[in-house]
């Protein structure tokens, strides 16, 4: 769909420069259309437009948007739905939507480029749905030295491969590599046009119908290093608090729905990915979605990547290293806790009640 020290955990994230292919982009096979239940109808003021894509952490959304769940917390959202997860950031950084899902990562990025945002709540960490997958043939990360590697430039399924060559000795001159926007990077893969892909969920699933393909390392073997996020645009932030609380207590509400209802959200989740339901449930293991307790913990201050503030401070040093930023980002007020914390203190009254 998501930086650790500089010696072990690098973050690339570069210009998009898409290389177009003539392939089918497995994009295609999910629904595109603006998820509103009248897309022409002018948006209110207190309507809150909130974007996101084809990722396991944020397919929860539509869940709260079939089963009314945004409704009953008064959140007015209109939820838009990308093909392209780079898209999503654009049109967040543009300001013509209000929040999106995306990761700390490219976060950090954009706010590195002059972009004002803020992060409020922890989705989810990816924990494997983040592939680098292979054609027969390539058994180590070794053997990727002078093949073709497509992966959508600047994203977090680079910032994977790139840290896994790392980890193996290779830098990135020794691979060929393709820049791709994640769909069509896994068709390209399909047709045999590259020799390895690094697409997130549920893109993997497209990319390993190629016969004989399989998974060369995943998120999996990097805990932490992808983290999601619902991000706000700070002037939305500031002129609709109550929308942004809206948003995290539907948020919340969802994650309780999933657990009592597991069967309908795996319905409805699996419908938005493009999946059969037995393809999405591969998903679960590959995915944590952060409890409230674990958001809680995640915005506090700590001395490792388990902290959202240590973990954007390495990102916006390595930006500095690489010279993608002239001067290091101020991550100072990209964070808020409170609509976090005020949901804890609501549900905490609601239980003594």
């Amino acid at each position: 769909m998501k930086a650790k020290t500089i010696v072990t955990s690098c973050l690339l994230f570069l210009a998009a420069a898409f290389l177009v292919v003539g392939c089918t982009n497995p994009a295609v096979y999910i629904q595109t259309t603006t998820q509103t239940e009248a897309a022409s109808a002018a948006t209110t003021a207190d309507t809150v437009r909130l974007g996101f894509s084809a990722w396991p952490g944020w397919f929860p959304w539509q869940i709260a948007q079939e089963r009314g769940i945004f409704k009953t917390k008064s959140a007015n959202a209109e939820l838009r739905w990308f093909d392209g997860y780079l898209e999503s950031i654009n049109t967040l950084t543009a300001g013509q939507i209000d929040a999106n899902s995306q990761t700390l990562g490219d976060t950090v990025n954009s706010i590195s480029g002059g972009a004002d945002q803020v992060i409020v709540l922890v989705n989810d960490n990816s924990t494997g749905n983040d592939k680098i997958i292979v054609r027969e043939g390539i058994n180590t990360i070794a053997d990727l030295k002078g093949k073709k590697v497509a992966a959508e430039e600047g994203t977090v399924d680079h910032f994977l491969l790139l840290l896994g060559m790392r980890k193996a000795g290779l830098s990135p001159q020794d691979i060929q590599f393709v820049p791709l926007e994640t769909g069509r990077a896994a068709a390209a893969f399909v047709a045999g046009q590259v020799d390895a892909c690094a697409v997130f969920a549920p893109f993997t699933t497209q990319a390993l119908k190629r016969p004989n393909s399989k998974e060369l390392f995943s998120s999996k073997e990097f805990p932490g290093a992808i983290s999601d996020h619902l991000v706000v645009n700070r002037k939305f932030l500031y002129e609709k608090p109550e929308q942004v609380q809206a948003l995290i207590d539907a948020w919340f509400a969802t994650l309780d729905f999933i657990k009592t209802n597991q069967a309908q959200a795996y319905e409805i989740m699996a419908r938005r990915a493009g999946v059969s339901i037995e393809e999405y449930k591969q998903y679960a293991d590959g995915t944590r979605l952060f409890t409230l307790e674990e958001n809680l913990k995640a915005f506090q201050p700590g001395s490792d990547m388990t902290s959202l503030l240590y973990a954007a401070d390495e990102m916006s040093q390595f930006l500095m290293d690489v010279g993608l930023a002239k001067t290091k980002p101020n991550t100072r007020l990209l964070f808020d806790d409170r609509f976090v914390k005020a949901h804890a203190q609501n549900k905490k009254l609601a239980k003594a009640a």
